[in-house]
């Protein structure tokens, strides 16, 4: 167990050791049977959670609000675009002043090209802890809000297990590619079979492919591409099949709609779910394009663990705080 990780920056779940990652879900599992049990755990009484956010969120917002009352702080919510910052402060000034009045900040910035730079150029320049709530490359939260729903349902020995990190369409907009980026970058670390299923025009970054096939020669398993969206679900322990935009293939928001709706099959139903192990579970980060991405019966479904998922954002953001705002 790692026991000193004050003031650490958590940008990027690839930047912390596996020993760091291990001790912070020990941390989450506490916390979860304290509330369960309705015991206090009130380790950051007087402690300020600045949050900054420049996209919408729900369980987002709501989990961090909730996780810092229940810790016995006070989650502060700062709006891009109701402030200052949309007009005038730079990540510099939001870092020096922000870090000065919280003791840790909290920022949601997905804009393509912009939004993990702007976190870092905000880290740079703070006294206090900043936290990634999500940006255009890494969604930290909820992926190890996905591993800590997973080890509790396989064990923590993940080894041999195969996920399906799938592709799947989607209607309402061109998404990040930050879900499924750290969920090739964390999975491959705990030697598990990944499977990146995608259409050509939807792949990730480069870097992030390299990092994850790295990962994997550090810690087994496997790591494997594929297009066929099918193939992806046979014999998989995990269906993590969710929507993204066409980002490396074009940056322009429509044309990503256009050829988006070549793939309007590729969504997950009870015939394709019947395809995987028969212990097989349910992921998605929500929200999702229901009978569009999904159908009412797979997510509603008896292997959807999609509502584990999302509490579960709670109690790995809460031991992220109480490790590193102390």
């Amino acid at each position: 167990m790692q026991t000193d990780l004050r003031n650490r920056d958590l940008i990027t779940e690839q930047e912390w050791t596996r020993e760091e990652i291990d001790t912070l879900l020990d941390v989450a599992w506490d916390l979860k049977r304290k509330r369960a049990l309705g015991e206090s755990h009130a380790l950051l009484r007087d402690k300020v959670l600045a949050m900054l956010f420049f996209f919408t969120s729900t369980r987002t917002r709501a989990s961090f609000e909730a996780g810092m009352a229940q810790l016995g702080g006070h989650a502060m919510f700062i709006d891009s675009e109701t402030t200052q910052i949309s007009h005038g402060d730079t990540a510099k000034e939001i870092g020096e002043i922000i870090g000065r009045y919280a003791d840790g900040i909290a920022i949601r910035q997905c804009d393509w090209n912009f939004g993990n730079q702007y976190i870092r150029e905000v880290a740079a320049a703070s006294r206090v802890p900043v936290l990634n709530m999500q940006c255009d490359v890494y969604h930290p939260f909820q992926i190890l809000a996905d591993l800590m729903t997973i080890q509790e349902k396989f064990g923590r020995d993940l080894r041999g297990k195969t996920i399906n990190v799938s592709y799947a369409y989607a209607s309402s907009y061109q998404k990040p590619l930050s879900v499924p980026q750290s969920l090739i970058l964390l999975m491959t670390r705990y030697g598990m079979n990944v499977r990146l299923v995608n259409p050509p025009e939807f792949a990730l970054m480069p870097d992030i492919i390299d990092q994850a096939k790295d990962n994997t020669r550090k810690s087994g398993g496997s790591f494997e591409m594929m297009d066929d969206f099918d193939a992806g679900f046979k014999d998989a322990d995990i269906i993590y099949a969710k929507s993204w935009g066409c980002w490396m293939t074009t940056e322009d928001k429509n044309e990503s709609a256009v050829i988006g709706k070549k793939y309007t099959n590729w969504i997950t139903d009870e015939r394709r779910m019947s395809l995987a192990n028969e212990h097989a579970i349910y992921m998605h980060c929500l929200p999702a394009d229901r009978n569009i991405e999904v159908t009412d019966g797979v997510i509603d479904g008896p292997q959807s663990v999609v509502y584990d998922e999302a509490e579960n954002r709670l109690h790995v953001q809460k031991a992220a705080m109480a490790l590193t705002m102390r």
